[in-house]
């Protein structure tokens, strides 16, 4: 793995960075995080060398003094929406992250449920919440968010919401994913704070995009890939041009929502600390760039994989075609195509040859290894006996796995558990080869060979399994397919 990024440099300079804006303000800092607190697999992606923990690790720090707010919105409550990373909904992922910050001795004081309307299945969870003795609190949608700045800043705006009682005064605001109304729980808590009479200060940690970094640099258009459900745009900071004559990139919803933030401050101190949204933040991941090209590269296959990523959405209904429509359009602009994918090449001329589903894999080596479906085996499976085998040298004839022990595997698929596809997925191969690493060699050096294939890149010609896909996942390999269901 070539590295383009200094994640020791990255732990020291930030966390310095965070502790100065901490002093800057009184009783209380609501400190927004954005992006994943850890599991940041897109960061680690498109700046390699990037520890998927590392905001975490820099957390523990100051692990006393911090205090964590789980936000979710109503809106992908109803929608059941899920994190591409690991497969899982926001509002079970809510769960997974209170557990996971709490397993590290990180306190977190409650749930903020956003964009409420009296959604049911957000009265639901919020029920389910209380069951567990969480605390919950509603936000509400208020109507011309984020231009309407006069009744935004009002009893009926922010003074409507449910004031989140903290006991800490590093409040850190978190959330499954993008869109999830972080900062508007912020500032409506710096609303409510100084009707209280607190002081309490607001900052911004979100590693995308770089502030310091060209609008069209292929890590910051590899942010706007990431987000093109939420229509995120990358723009220049206009605030922070006019303050200081400097060049810096922030997005959309950031410079929509400064002029509230700029009322709140003006209302709370009598003036604003930050000129610009950029002002807002403590990004220093742009000061840890050691190799630009490595990060501009690995940026590029990002967004070849964003934009298969949502025509598989758009073939399934999860998408709109203007969601296809910038992804094509990011590609162009960073003057890549899928051709620039070299196991998408791959799979597809092996698909030329052989008609039926195909597959490929490169290793970390840069070597191509191609499978096809047979009357035994899907080509995803096939990719990862055929992979193992070459990783741990096997001769590509001998047969891992005979087919006198796949056969009944297939008739209890189709006969006894009424299944269409009498072939063996992922799953069912790996499982097989477990069994038969206890009494055959090869079988156990192939079975060894699994975590090797962590960072990989995978291609299939045809949209695989949700089985298929979570095992590619738990193996670490970034899977693309093309949009055509078998």
């Amino acid at each position: 793995m070539k590295y383009g990024f200094d994640n020791d440099k990255y732990l020291k300079i930030q966390s310095a960075h965070i502790k100065e804006r901490i002093k800057k303000f009184g009783d209380k800092l609501y400190l927004e995080f954005g992006g994943k607190l850890f599991d940041d697999y897109h960061a680690s992606r498109v700046l390699p060398g990037f520890e998927p923990d590392s905001k975490l690790k820099m957390l523990m720090k100051v692990a006393n003094d911090v205090e964590i707010i789980i936000v979710i919105s109503a809106v992908d409550i109803e929608k059941n929406k899920v994190r591409g990373d690991i497969g899982i909904t926001y509002d079970n992922d809510v769960l997974r992250l209170r557990d996971e910050f709490q397993k590290r001795g990180l306190f977190v004081g409650s749930v903020v449920i956003t964009h409420f309307k009296g959604q049911d299945s957000a009265k639901a969870f919020r029920n389910r919440l209380k069951r567990l003795n969480i605390k919950t609190y509603y936000h509400y949608t208020i109507e011309g968010y984020p231009t309407n700045v006069a009744l935004i800043d009002s009893d009926e705006g922010f003074g409507k919401n449910d004031y989140v009682e903290t006991t800490r005064p590093l409040v850190v605001v978190t959330a499954p994913g993008p869109g999830s109304g972080k900062m508007a729980v912020c500032l409506s808590q710096l609303y409510q704070e100084n009707k209280k009479g607190i002081k309490a200060g607001y900052a911004k940690f979100e590693t995308f995009p770089i502030w310091n970094l060209p609008l069209k640099h292929p890590v910051n258009m590899a942010y706007e890939a990431a987000t093109a459900d939420l229509n995120d745009v990358n723009m220049i900071d206009p605030f922070h041009l006019e303050a200081y004559g400097e060049t810096t990139v922030n997005y959309n919803r950031d410079i929509e929502i400064f002029p509230v933030l700029n009322a709140i401050f003006e209302g709370i101190y009598g003036e604003n600390p930050y000129k610009s949204p950029t002002d807002m933040g403590v990004n220093m991941a742009g000061n840890c760039i050691i190799n630009d090209d490595v990060c501009c590269e690995a940026s590029k296959q990002e967004i070849i994989r964003r934009y298969y990523s949502t025509l598989n959405d758009f073939a399934e209904g999860k998408s709109d075609e203007s969601e296809v429509n910038k992804q094509i359009l990011l590609m162009q602009q960073a003057k890549i195509t899928t051709a620039d994918r070299k196991v998408t090449i791959a799979a597809k001329e092996r698909y030329e040859k052989s008609k039926v589903p195909s597959a490929a894999i490169e290793l970390e080596d840069g070597t191509i290894i191609t499978s096809e479906t047979s009357a035994l085996l899907g080509t995803s499976a096939a990719l990862i006996l055929n992979a193992t085998k070459h990783l741990a040298g096997i001769n590509h004839s001998i047969k891992l796995i005979p087919a006198e022990m796949i056969e009944p595997i297939q008739n209890m698929k189709v006969n006894y558990l009424h299944g269409n596809n009498p072939r063996l997925h992922t799953d069912e191969v790996l499982v097989a080869l477990a069994t038969l690493s206890l009494k055959d060699d090869n079988c156990k050096r192939a079975l060894e060979q699994l975590p090797k294939l962590k960072g990989c890149q995978v291609h299939t010609t045809v949209m695989l399994s949700e089985v298929d896909r979570k095992i590619f996942k738990k193996l670490g390999v970034d899977l693309t397919c093309d949009p055509v269901k078998k």
